[in-house]
């Protein structure tokens, strides 16, 4: 009866411990496939922040062309008036 509640105890301990690796198994497991899922979402995030960058660029580009051409344009009008302004006070 002694030996029986001796040996027990043992038996427990090595149940737990595998449990116990079994369950740092499954984590490794899960914490690789996370780690790939992040690494694909990172690459995929990277990708669109490159491309908001570069049409962001062209976007820019664009706005100073067409301030550059509205400018003319209101300088024109400008020389215009005070041309009209001239004729009509001489």
């Amino acid at each position: 009866m002694f030996t029986d509640m001796a040996e027990r105890p043992t038996d427990v301990t090595l149940d737990i411990l595998i449990k116990i690796q079994e369950g740092i198994g499954a984590l490794r497991s899960e914490l690789g496939e996370f780690r790939l899922a992040a690494d694909t979402r990172f690459e995929r995030i990277e990708t669109v922040m490159h491309k908001q960058r570069r049409d962001s660029a062209g976007m820019l580009v664009m706005m100073r062309a067409t301030v550059t051409d509205f400018d003319e344009r209101v300088s024109d009008v400008e020389e215009r008036v005070a041309a009209l302004e001239a004729e009509t006070t001489a």
